[in-house]
């Protein structure tokens, strides 16, 4: 390691942090890394490299944001803690914050809602008055796709299997005044042979039908 890096790691953010999925650091991971974590991370928040957005959660501040009141969106928050506590590919943001991510419902939100292989406690934000919700799911059988966020790429439910969960549980995220406006929306990007297939797949027909009736 050369001196430039040694300094780095004793003043700046450490690259372990920077290279992580959606530049979310675990205490536990911070405690690979420092022989005194705790002091470090707060240190890390103090000079505005780190935000804490829950208890045992940091994000690493992007370059370009260090030194503004920068904070996470909600649904790359909620995404950011499932990765870490999973993986990328076993979180699966669904319901109404894949509507958020998919530009179907403009106004921010205080619930996120993540779909995960096993169950998990929800986890309320420190930094803001929201929490996230997980959701068990088959998420290998999920129809989703990688989108882009600020703070990386993430799987996402796609227009077809969001617009199925919306309508099968329209309270799941707690702004059911929001939810027919984000169907209406989603379903003019689906494609109607895929909503059948995955309502089949996923044993969702009835809710299929329900959409039917609804429009």
């Amino acid at each position: 390691m050369t001196a430039s890096n040694v300094r780095r790691r004793h003043t700046g953010l450490p690259p372990e942090f920077a290279r992580l999925p959606m530049r979310m650091v675990r205490a536990a991971t911070a405690a690979q890394v420092y022989a005194h974590p705790r002091a470090e991370l707060a240190r890390l928040m103090d000079l505005g490299l780190l935000h804490r957005v829950a208890t045992g959660f940091y994000m690493a501040v992007p370059d370009d944001r260090v030194g503004t009141e920068w904070m996470p969106g909600l649904e790359g928050a909620a995404a950011g803690i499932a990765v870490a506590a999973y993986s990328a590919d076993d979180a699966v943001v669904m319901g109404v914050s894949a509507a958020r991510l998919h530009g179907a419902i403009p106004r921010a939100l205080a619930t996120a809602v993540v779909a995960v292989p096993t169950r998990h406690d929800p986890i309320r934000l420190a930094d803001r008055q929201a929490v996230v919700r997980f959701v068990v799911r088959n998420t290998a059988r999920l129809d989703a796709e990688r989108i882009d966020t600020e703070l990386g790429a993430v799987l996402v439910t796609t227009a077809e299997q969001a617009v199925l969960d919306l309508v099968k549980r329209p309270g799941l995220g707690d702004a059911e005044g929001e939810v027919w406006p984000a169907v209406e929306k989603l379903y003019r990007r689906c494609d109607p042979e895929v909503l059948a297939e995955i309502a089949d797949a996923q044993t969702m027909r009835t809710t299929l039908v329900r959409l039917g009736e609804r429009r």
